[in-house]
């Protein structure tokens, strides 16, 4: 069933995740009566300030915009003010806190890109990727004062190729999660919505460090491959060649390939090999600290000295 226009929202998100999302519900007819975004932030070399995804989208959309870095005092007001039925949160980036969380009539409501219990925080798909996990999902959920602790309206497994990345993952979960979403809100809206508390072990998944992306030759293939996975692209993989930092922004699996030392590096048509403590994985796009995105082979054929990854 179709929501009534009439119903109002808020809606607050940041990323390219969040824009699937936002244009469901603009497209379902709710009436949204702002969008709450992060400020513009500096973007490039040049660091020329850039509005966020979300931004852009209500902008196109026609949609009123406002930006704040935290809901303060000042942004809870002029929210409270828009006499909101519901408040909608996809991966704004940061917490809903009282008064404004009971300021909506019915409250409100999160997208989270993990089966909740598992991997409740700010990175869920990147600790999906890392852990292994055999699944990963989408879940909408009511937002409560514990961090997404909330009862769950809907969560369901989504279906992802076996080599994507955080990014790639997160993309696909996006467009599943926005359907997802508006079906919720539109459940909300004729009162046929139920919650019903999280079952399980929650596991933490707070926000990734730069060091977190540092890849460990001396463990198993599969390992250091889901680690890459998972901190591709943010906060992003690399490692140590004679002492400078290299991004491995390109990374798979390599049968057949001849046996190496843990880091011990070979050369090959696409790219270069590099020993683990099972079978050797295959780097094939690479960025050197302060230099650009270049194949791997090159960059290999380039080197003036012996390479070895993790030295």
């Amino acid at each position: 069933m179709t929501a009534s226009p009439s119903f109002r929202l808020v809606f607050a998100g940041t990323p390219e995740a969040a824009v699937p999302s936002l244009r469901a519900l603009h497209a379902a007819g709710h009436d949204i009566a702002a969008v709450v975004t992060r400020p513009d932030a500096p973007q490039g070399r040049k660091r020329v300030l850039t509005p966020s995804p979300v931004a852009v989208e209500a902008e196109r959309l026609g949609l009123p915009v406002i930006r704040a870095a935290r809901l303060d005092d000042d942004a809870t007001s002029e929210i409270v003010a828009l006499d909101a039925d519901l408040g909608v949160v996809v991966a704004y980036g940061g917490l809903v806190r009282e008064p404004l969380l009971s300021a909506p009539a019915h409250g409100w409501i999160n997208l989270h890109f993990s089966l909740l219990p598992r991997w409740r925080g700010a990175a869920p798909v990147q600790h999906a990727l890392i852990a292994g996990d055999d699944e990963l999902g989408t879940a909408v959920f009511r937002l409560v004062r514990e961090l997404d602790a909330g009862d769950v309206y809907a969560q369901a497994p989504v279906p992802l190729p076996d080599d994507a990345t955080a990014g790639e993952a997160l993309a696909v979960l996006a467009d599943a999660g926005a359907e997802q979403l508006a079906g919720v809100v539109a459940a909300i809206a004729d009162g046929s919505a139920v919650a019903v508390p999280q079952s399980g072990e929650p596991t933490p998944a707070p926000k990734l460090r730069l060091e977190d992306g540092a890849l460990d030759w001396t463990q198993p293939a599969g390992r250091i491959l889901a680690r890459w996975r998972g901190v591709t692209p943010e906060p992003g993989a690399h490692t140590t060649v004679g002492g400078g930092r290299v991004k491995v922004l390109r990374m798979e699996r390599a049968p057949g390939a001849p046996g190496l030392a843990p880091g011990e590096t070979a050369s090959s048509k696409r790219g270069v090999l590099v020993g683990t403590r099972t079978d050797p994985l295959l780097v094939t796009r690479v960025q050197p600290s302060g230099r650009g995105p270049m194949d791997a082979a090159d960059w290999l054929r380039g080197a003036r000295d012996a390479v070895r990854f993790g030295a």
